[in-house]
């Protein structure tokens, strides 16, 4: 059982895991390259975590709640229509890309694909995050749908469902263009008329 983790080397791992993760690939980040990229001893590792699976789930963990503390509130500041708000969030997260060149993708995505069917544990850890950022969008389109700014939806979870799987697949092929334009056909077409639906 690792022992009670020190907060700052904890946090160093963890930002290292989140740089590698997303740089390399989960597969490609050994140990080693982790405790390196962190400056601690490669003992260590094993001092706060008992796997590399046990530390990736704590660093989509950091990585989802870092996103809802820096992104989350566009989707409740009433100062906007709730149609504004979700066109803004999901503009506000892809430009949070451009930071990179558009080069590493969203971890979410990436970890889905690389090895969602390797850890039935980070498949979990993952379908809970798409759980949790659906939540709040589906807030959103239920006030919009309030106040006739889109037509009335039985079901506002697979139309908020759609909305994510839709820039992850941008920024998906954003990742592989290392250009803006995938997340600006999502804005513009793909965001726009689910938002009209």
């Amino acid at each position: 059982m690792p022992r009670p983790a020190n907060p700052e080397v904890r946090h160093r791992l963890i930002e290292a895991g989140r740089s590698l993760f997303l740089n390399r690939g989960f597969n490609a980040s050994g140990v080693q390259e982790l405790v390196e990229a962190a400056g601690i001893p490669k003992g260590s590792f094993y001092s706060y975590f008992g796997s590399k699976e046990e530390f990736a789930l704590e660093v989509l963990e950091q990585y989802w709640t870092d996103i809802e503390e820096r992104f989350g509130g566009i989707l409740q500041d009433v100062r906007l229509t709730p149609t504004d708000r979700i066109l803004r969030y999901f503009k506000s997260l892809s430009a949070e890309k451009a930071k990179d060149n558009y080069a590493t993708g969203c971890l979410i995505g990436n970890l889905s694909l690389e090895i969602a069917n390797l850890s039935p544990k980070v498949r979990s850890k993952l379908s809970d995050i798409f759980e949790r950022w659906e939540a709040p969008i589906v807030t959103c389109l239920r006030e919009a749908q309030e106040r006739h700014e889109i037509t009335p939806r039985s079901n506002l979870r697979d139309l908020a469902a759609a909305m994510i799987e839709s820039w992850e697949g941008a920024a998906m092929r954003a990742k592989i263009e290392q250009k803006r334009r995938p997340y600006r056909h999502f804005e513009e077409v793909i965001l726009t008329n689910l938002l009209r639906a």
